[in-house]
This record gives C-alpha cells, sequence and structure tokens, in this order.
C-alpha cells in the first residue's frame, strides 16, 4: 500500500512536531525558535527530539523577549530564511506584536514585492481551563482582520501537519494558532508527505436541517451537540473553517444554501468577531436562501473568570448549541 495511505495515530503534538521536522529536512533556510523550544523540547513537547537533530543554529531557544524575537524573525525573513516563531502561548504575543502587524504583514507591500516573508507564528491560543483572564484569550479576528496574515486554527492531528507544512511553505506570514487543550488529542495521520491548501473549509459532517459552523478545538462540543440532536431527528451539518483568512465563504454558503439555516460557534467576544463576518457575508451573498436568523454562540463578553464554575458558564458548550440549533428549528 502506498505510504500515504498507510494511517497511524498519533498525538496532536506529534503531528506539528513531525510537519516542522518535515518542512526542516526539506529545506535549510526553515528554523524554530521560541522559549523552550530547544532544550526542553517544547513546553508542550511539540518539538520533541529537534534539537538533536537539527542543532541549537536550527532550534533556538530565546530570552523572554517576543517583541525581539519576532523582529529577528522578520528580518530573517527578510533575508531568504523560513523562520517558525513558537509562542508559549498567543497571549504573549501582544508584547511582540507591533513586529507581527506593522513589520511582517505590511514588509511585501511597503517593499512593493521585493521582500517577500514566508514566516509562521505558532503556538496555543484562547483557554486552557483555569488559567485566568490574562492566558485565556482568542485573538483570531485579531490577527485576521490584518490585510498581509494568513490564520490558520486547525481542529485535530491530520489537519494540522497538513496546514502546519503548508504554512512553512508559504511566502506570506502566517498565524498558526493551537489549543493547549489538544496537544495531546490523537488522531489518524499518514505515514506519507501531504499538503492541506490554505483557505479551503472542510465538511465534518452532512448534514440536510442545519449548518454549524466552527473552528478549532471548541468544533469538538458542535459534534457532541450534533450527536444529541440526531436523536430528536434534526440532522446537523458541520463545518471546520480550519483556515480563518482567507476564509472559505463558498462552502458556507453553499451549505446554508442546502440547509436554509445556520449557527456559528466560536471560542472568542461576540463584537466584531469571526462569527460577525460570517454573518455579514450570509446575509449578503445568501439572505433569500435563510428560513431562521443566524445565531452565534461565543463566549460571555467578559475576561475569561479563574472560578471553575463562572469559567464553564463562560465557555460555549454543546448545551449551548443545542438550543441555537432548537432557535433557529423554531423548536
Amino acid at each position: 500500500m502506498n505510504d500515504l495511505f498507510d494511517m497511524r495515530t498519533i498525538q496532536f503534538r506529534e503531528a506539528i512536531a513531525e510537519a516542522m521536522s518535515e518542512e526542516m529536512r526539506r529545506d535549510e533556510s526553515v528554523y524554530l525558535m521560541g522559549e523552550e523550544v530547544a532544550e526542553y523540547n517544547g513546553a508542550y513537547k511539540a518539538s520533541k527530539g529537534m534539537l538533536d537533530e537539527f542543532g541549537p543554529k536550527r532550534v533556538i531557544d530565546t530570552p523572554i523577549a517576543e517583541l525581539g524575537f519576532a523582529g529577528i524573525a522578520v528580518g530573517s525573513a527578510m533575508n531568504g530564511c523560513r523562520p517558525i516563531v513558537e509562542f508559549m502561548t498567543f497571549n504573549f504575543s501582544l508584547v511582540g506584536i507591533d513586529q507581527i502587524i506593522n513589520n511582517a504583514a505590511k514588509m511585501r507591500q511597503m517593499s512593493a514585492g521585493q521582500f517577500p516573508m514566508p514566516m509562521v507564528f505558532r503556538g496555543p491560543t484562547a483557554s486552557a481551563g483555569q488559567l485566568a483572564a490574562t492566558h485565556s484569550q482568542a485573538f483570531e479576528n485579531w490577527f485576521a482582520n490584518c490585510p498581509g496574515l494568513k490564520v490558520i486554527v486547525p481542529s485535530n492531528p491530520y489537519d494540522a501537519k497538513g496546514l502546519l507544512k503548508a504554512a512553512i511553505r508559504d511566502n506570506d506570514p502566517v498565524i498558526f494558532m493551537e489549543s493547549e487543550q489538544m496537544y495531546g488529542d490523537k488522531g489518524e495521520v499518514p505515514e506519507g508527505e501531504y499538503i492541506i491548501p490554505i483557505g479551503v473549509a472542510d465538511i465534518k459532517r452532512e448534514g440536510s436541517d442545519l449548518t454549524i459552523v466552527s473552528f478549532g478545538k471548541i468544533i469538538k462540543e458542535a459534534i457532541i451537540a450534533a450527536d444529541e440532536l440526531a436523536k430528536e431527528g434534526i440532522s446537523c451539518e458541520i463545518i471546520d473553517l480550519r483556515t480563518v483568512r482567507p476564509m472559505d465563504y463558498d462552502a458556507i454558503i453553499n451549505s446554508v444554501k442546502k440547509t436554509n439555516r445556520l449557527v456559528v460557534l466560536e471560542e472568542a467576544w461576540p463584537f466584531a468577531s469571526v462569527a460577525s463576518e460570517i454573518t455579514y457575508m450570509v446575509q449578503e451573498r445568501a439572505f433569500d436562501y435563510l428560513d431562521a436568523p443566524v445565531q452565534r454562540i461565543t463566549t460571555a463578553d467578559a475576561p475569561a473568570p479563574y472560578s471553575p464554575t463562572l469559567l464553564k458558564e463562560w465557555l460555549p458548550n454543546a448545551g449551548d448549541v443545542v438550543k441555537a440549533v432548537k432557535k433557529v428549528m423554531y423548536r
């Protein structure tokens, strides 16, 4: 059997490490840097074994200085390297966001195309349990708001590996957002090389009564809800965006034209969210197909609480999805 179809079950963190290692073997201009990526094998063990294979010049431990090493990455990308920058969490990317927004995202345009910016900023996003308000934030919509950046948020090991390889090969800066709570997730990944194109959504579940659009780890709640709703005869189609920017609007629109109802599930604050963008595009391109107003499910419009009881209320869950689905179904 062809290696591509020899599937094995590996963890999300292993899929990330495989993607980076394969691309570093393929292209000597690719390197990894960030806090604890080398000697410690990564804060989440997503770079395990890479220092031993590639050495300290290509797997580089940095000081706790995101603005500094994000700037180093920008300069090295301008000089022909393809850096992968790991933020221990995207909450810490705020320290280096000037380099991402004002340099990485704009350099190609400002140089009239003389400087492609092949670089990846990766690390965990959103809530990972009781880590309190400043360590539980999702900034996918922040980065997606900026022209020049691509934003990827995979939900499983297969997608993570194929999309990360595509991101490393891309000539534009890519924000690649993972989750601390997914690194131990297991899934089937092929032995052979494969690439998933950036900007293509995936239908995780076919359905006929309504469409649920989501991305990242929170999509698990949509799948739980869909299983429950199926017992009541409600058929949910679940679309995993995978890429927030560029967004696969056609996949969403085509599904809504089939099901005539839409629920958007997102682990982020509601104001100016990814769900808001999707809702606007659907009303513009598929208004006459809608049989009910679009419903969005987000976190509460407040900083993440530390209390486990409050955190449970703050985060979207499968019960919230079930309620939203029944609302658009008028049940």
